[in-house]
């Protein structure tokens, strides 16, 4: 029995287990269990000589994502803090007025936009403030701000800095960008077909609102004008309205070069935060104090990635993922391997809702990825298929943003979940759709 446990396929299994176990039940963080949980289980399988150099290989893999990951964070987080889409905000506001269409449409714009900085809470935060009091006045149902909020947030969490594609990308040990890129398309079919779901949203709701009475009188400032001055309530000193257009042409220009592949991501998002940086805030008591305002994210980044890469560093080095592959390769019918690409996409909807991101990209794509490299299907294209199950993910009981909004919005979770679920299942299936077309992972290899 002993022997059997001490097999690199078995120990591979527990390994995993054991790290999605800690984490799902919240008894370590995912740092930790990341950290402990593999050199405990390299000890088991006798590779105690060689888990430093495994685990330096690891993170060495990871470190450009990291790298690119770390300035994303904190670009943004400057172009947040200068205003550069404050006056988007403004304007959205000011446009939807009390008609439910243009709100919920609005509601799913001012979301995209604010996605941008691929922080959940962020969004939350800065939707609800701005949107909430205009729902309640005109009467709208709060879960179509909540189901529009996670929609918009989860498909911008597509791009390079956001969590899960920098997650996938570091589980299976491919660039980034190989990632992102050919994803990027069907992420934005996926959002067209979002504000679709706005646009009926705001029709049915418009229809069940229609000949109401304003519960305000005539002399109320507009609503929209007050929410604004709400949601935007900040510190007017770390403003930069004389530099939109610099920064907006920054911004367009960096994008521009991400998609091009103009230089290595990390290269690009380097020196696009050093000039924003710089030229928002040249003195250097006021740039300490732009990154001191967003050191936690950049800090919860790259040890969680460096974390990452010494889990795989050690699953790969000690042999547990060849031997787990090697062993599911064994019991997964010849017929079935090669469709492993559009299964993983279909199956990463029901896991990535009962499981945290970190157990499902480091504890279950490696070794799926692994599997069907036999199969002739490349890491990349499962990296990219475990990606499409992301907006059912973002009704998640393990999530923190989710308990965040219901409770902004004072809705109960559950409802929020039921009500979401089947409109969360349908986007899925249209990126899904639209990434097979696009060729970001085949039906079949």
């Amino acid at each position: 029995m002993i022997d059997v446990l001490r097999q690199p396929a078995v120990l591979g299994l527990l390994m995993v287990v054991t790290f999605m176990t800690l984490i799902m039940t919240k008894r370590m963080s995912a740092v930790a269990a990341l950290l402990i949980v593999p050199i405990v289980f390299g000890l088991l399988a006798g590779a105690g000589p060689g888990l430093g150099e495994m685990i330096v290989k690891g993170v060495l893999q990871v470190a450009p994502t990291t790298l690119m990951l770390s300035f994303a964070v904190l670009y943004f987080a400057v172009m947040m803090d200068a205003g550069l889409f404050e006056p988007l905000v403004r304007r959205v506001l000011s446009i939807v007025g009390e008609d439910p269409l243009k709100i919920s449409l609005g509601t799913a714009i001012l979301a995209t936009v604010v996605s941008l900085d691929g922080d959940g809470t962020t969004t939350a935060l800065i939707v609800i403030t701005a949107f909430l009091p205009v729902y309640r006045r005109v009467g709208m149902n709060p879960l179509i701000l909540a189901t529009l909020l996670g929609l918009t947030n989860a498909l911008m969490n597509y791009v390079p800095w956001g969590g899960p594609a920098a997650r996938a990308a570091a589980a299976v040990h491919v660039d980034l960008a190989q990632v992102v890129g050919p994803m990027l398309p069907a992420a934005g079919v996926g959002l067209l077909a979002v504000f679709g779901l706005a646009w009926h949203f705001g029709r049915g709701e418009r229809r069940r609102l229609a000949g109401r009475a304003a519960q305000e009188g005539d002399n109320v400032a507009p609503l929209a004008v007050l929410a604004a001055a709400q949601a935007l309530e900040v510190e007017k000193d770390i403003r930069r309205p004389k530099l939109f257009w610099f920064n907006l042409a920054l911004t367009v220009v960096l994008i521009l070069g991400m998609v091009s592949g103009l230089a290595p991501l990390p290269v690009l998002m380097m020196s696009a935060f050093a000039v924003a940086i710089t030229v928002n805030y040249p003195v250097l008591k006021d740039q300490k104090a732009r990154i001191a305002a967003h050191a936690d994210n950049v800090v919860n980044i790259v040890v969680l990635l460096f974390a990452a890469g010494a889990f795989t560093g050690i699953l790969n080095g000690a042999g547990m993922a060849d031997a787990m592959a090697k062993s599911a390769l064994s019991v997964i019918p010849t017929a079935v391997g090669p469709y492993l690409a559009s299964i993983t996409a279909l199956v990463s909807m029901p896991l990535t809702f009962v499981m945290s991101n970190d157990a499902y990209y480091f504890g279950v794509v490696p070794v799926v990825a692994q599997t069907a490299a036999s199969f002739g299907v490349e890491p990349v294209e499962i990296a990219r298929a475990a990606l499409i199950g992301q907006p059912v993910h973002s009704l998640s009981p393990l999530l923190a943003p989710i308990y965040l909004a219901c409770g902004l919005l004072g809705v109960d979770v559950a409802d929020a979940q039921r009500f979401s679920l089947k409109w969360a299942v349908a986007i899925c299936l249209v990126v899904l759709v639209a990434a097979l077309a696009m060729g970001a992972f085949p039906l079949r290899a």
